[in-house]
């Protein structure tokens, strides 16, 4: 009993000081706006009635606060990209007219943000077929939240955990009827029956991002911006299941996975039990462990050579 009171102490300690550090990310000024913006519902004054109204939130509008405070932009305050006319509440209805912010109004030409090239990430993007169908009405915030934001490819050493993000910002849109019709009026197709071909769908689905196939590899970027038509996306298995493939060039190409592909880290992590880089690391050709390779070779050459002695000696005998 006295185990269990210790270890539920422990959680509590554990949890409330992780809660109040993730609060402390948010500064104090956007706590107003959270007050509504984190309920289902918000309360306001009807003249026309003369009483206080509760009513719905709309879901769109409605932030995760633990998303947020773990997002790059939680340290900002709402008005630092929000007009400071939403100080004013309830907030005039035009504000919704109010055009988003992208990337590039901050980070454009940006020399502190340089190593990111978001300059040329913006090129990228402007030869895409998102934004040759719809222009400047899909912007950055269509896949990348700016409330939520992490750049997970950076930071993470799963990788499963890059794909899950990276996919989920694709399915967001392709897996959602109401998002998609945001910028279009065509039927969304589903992903599934798009992808009837695909061998081992759910397998790809969870160990490989979208854009390995429906992007062009860009070698001075990390992450390619520029998505093809799905005319153009990759439908030959030997363009990834190859020892010099696609991937590569890009899912495998991340620092902390550098592991993958130098034999030093690739057997220590193997010694070390970590079966999950052995699982998700399933190229063909590029897991070979090169002193196995040897040990092989060494096998099959001393084979040979026993059969060609054994050979001279049946030859010299007879």
């Amino acid at each position: 009993m006295r185990g269990f009171i210790f270890v539920l102490l422990l959680f509590n300690i554990v949890f409330f000081s992780g809660t109040n550090k993730l609060k402390g990310q948010i500064p104090e000024q956007n706590q107003t706006c959270l007050k509504c913006h984190t309920s289902q519902t918000f309360t306001l004054y009807n003249d026309w009635t003369e009483r206080e109204e509760k009513r719905l939130m709309n879901p769109l509008y409605i932030l995760d606060t633990l998303q947020l405070a773990m997002g790059v932009h939680s340290s900002f305050n709402c008005i630092d990209c929000h007009s400071m006319d939403y100080e004013t509440y309830p907030h005039n209805g035009e504000l919704k007219l109010e055009p988003m912010m992208t990337c590039i109004d901050c980070h454009g030409g940006d020399e502190t943000y340089a190593s990111w090239k978001f300059d040329e990430i913006q090129e990228e993007f402007h030869k895409s077929v998102h934004y040759e169908l719809y222009g400047d009405q899909f912007s950055c915030s269509k896949c990348h939240s700016q409330h939520y934001y992490r750049p997970v490819a950076t930071v993470s050493s799963s990788l499963q955990e890059i794909v899950r993000a990276d996919n989920s910002m694709c399915l967001s849109c392709h897996d959602n009827m109401a998002r998609y019709q945001l910028v279009s009026d065509t039927a969304n197709l589903q992903v599934v029956q798009i992808h009837e071909w695909l061998p081992n769908q759910e397998l790809h689905f969870n160990r490989v991002r979208c854009i390995e196939c429906h992007t062009e590899v860009q070698d001075s970027l990390l992450v390619s911006h520029n998505i093809m038509r799905k005319e153009e996306a990759t439908r030959n298995c030997v363009e990834c299941h190859s020892e010099n493939s696609m991937l590569q060039a890009s899912l495998y190409r991340y620092q902390n996975l550098q592991a993958r592909t130098d034999q030093n880290g690739f057997l220590a992590a193997l010694s070390a039990g970590n079966s999950d880089l052995s699982d998700e690391y399933y190229v063909i050709g590029a897991s070979r462990i090169p002193y196995l390779n040897l040990i092989y070779a060494i096998i099959f050459f001393a084979t040979l050579g026993g059969i060609a002695i054994h050979t001279i000696f049946r030859i010299l005998k007879k």
